[in-house]
This record gives structure tokens, sequence and C-alpha cells, in this order.
């Protein structure tokens, strides 16, 4: 009977070993992933290092793409890539009325993400090339264009975009 049970108890043993190191580990060093208060919807200053993705929950240690969508209410969220920002956005009921924030690689500045300008070849942290500017020159992309590129996947994930952006 002690051989029957010998595997579940072993199997027990190690659940709770592992459920111990996940709040051990969880409780050593928080990380930021929303922030509420924000009501009259300004970037905030980030730093590196401190804040989590809220879309693939990475921690974001380079500002270059980071990206800040803020509600009505003043929460905030963070992002370290457009083009997870705008997947993430994209259903949820207050996508139209929130305030998004990116950093802009010009002139790493916090600029409005609906009026900047968008690369589609730029090398970001999740891959989807989307750099953020504040000055427009050729080549560059609106921020409704960006969208409708993310979302029918048309990023530098897909192949062949890449492929056909590179002989550009």
């Amino acid at each position: 009977m002690l051989k029957k049970l010998t595997p579940l108890i072993f199997i027990i043993l190690l659940a709770i070993a592992i459920v111990v190191l996940f709040f051990s580990l969880a409780s050593t060093k928080r990380f930021i992933v929303t922030q509420d208060g924000n009501l009259e919807q300004l970037p905030i200053v980030m730093k590196a290092g401190i804040y989590q993705d809220s879309d693939c929950g990475m921690l974001i240690d380079n500002l270059s793409d980071a990206s800040q969508v803020i509600a009505k209410n003043g929460r905030s969220w963070f992002f370290h890539d457009h083009g997870g920002m705008v997947k993430w956005l994209e259903d949820k009921d207050f996508k139209d009325e929130a305030k998004v924030w990116v950093m802009s690689r010009d002139t790493q500045k916090w600029i409005d993400a609906r009026a900047a300008f968008y690369s589609q070849t730029d090398k970001t942290p999740m891959g989807y090339g989307f750099g953020a500017y504040e000055s427009s020159k050729e080549g560059l992309i609106g921020f409704d264009d960006m969208r409708l590129k993310v979302l029918r996947g048309e990023t530098l994930h897909n192949p062949l975009i890449k492929k056909q952006l590179s002989q550009k």
C-alpha cells in the first residue's frame, strides 16, 4: 500500500514546493503592472527595470519603445512594444477614450500615440517593428495604419512582410 501512495506523496510535496517557491519569488521584488490615480491622463515618468508589460508580462528594461495606456478613471498600463500595446488595447471598452502615450525615438519624449508616426522596420522588444517618431519622414505611417497592420499580422513577425519591407 505504501508503494502505491509514494508517487502521490511525491507529487503533493513537489506541488507544495513549487507554490512556496512561487510566493517567495513574488514577494522579493514587486514590479509595477498598473498604476491608479492618473486622472489627468499625463504620461507617468517611468524608470527601466521597475515596470512590467501589461501584455506579455515581461520586465520593461528599455524605454525606447515603451508606451502607456491611461483610462479616464486614471488607471495606467505599461508596455515595452507598441505592437503589444495595440493588441492588448483592442478588446478594451475604453480603447477609444483612453489616452495613449508612446516614447519617441527621435526626441526621447512621451508623445501622443495617435499623433505619432511609426516606422515598420525598427528593432523592437517583441519584434513588431513599429518604432514611434514625433517628426514625420518618408516611409513612416500614422497610428491608424500601424494599428491595422498589427491587427492584421502585417508586422516583422510575418516573414512575407519582413521580406517585402526589407526590399524597399
